[in-house]
């Protein structure tokens, strides 16, 4: 059985979908995921699916099975490449792919996951200090 490579680019795993995917391809890539994600702290999975010309009902839900799976991880999931008969059959089977966004390239993938980390985490200019102090309480001597 083959698999599907995953590629560590920082805090984000690259997983670049270059063959059919048969539904035990699918279950093990779903695994293997799951584990690297684990193994690696990632916040971050980007799957492209620029080579598939055809994804089916159980492939579709499978994409959203990962999100769903890395989301519980602390992984923000984009799916990235979708071909626009792709995104009909999608649309024609009724799977909405909850949790998943989706993005044109790799490109414009990485910067939704940054994106979405810096929306969780958004950095404090005024505790940057290491202080706690509420400029709208203190007063200046």
């Amino acid at each position: 059985m083959e698999r599907v490579p995953i590629l560590k680019i920082g805090e984000i795993l690259l997983v670049s979908i270059q063959l059919d995917m048969s539904d035990q391809t699918a279950l093990q890539l779903q695994e293997d995921l799951a584990e690297r994600i684990v193994a690696t702290g990632c916040h971050g999975v980007i799957i492209d699916i620029t080579a598939l010309d055809i994804v089916d009902s159980f492939v579709g839900r499978m994409l959203s099975s990962i999100a769903s799976i890395s989301k519980v991880l602390d992984a923000e999931t984009v799916v990235v490449g979708m071909r626009p008969a792709v995104a009909i059959t999608l649309v024609e089977l009724g799977l909405s792919l909850n949790g998943i966004r989706t993005a044109l390239n790799v490109e414009r993938g990485m910067e939704l996951v940054a994106d979405a980390r810096a929306d969780e985490f958004p950095y404090d200019d005024e505790l940057a200090d290491g202080s706690d102090d509420d400029p709208e309480t203190t007063s200046s001597p």
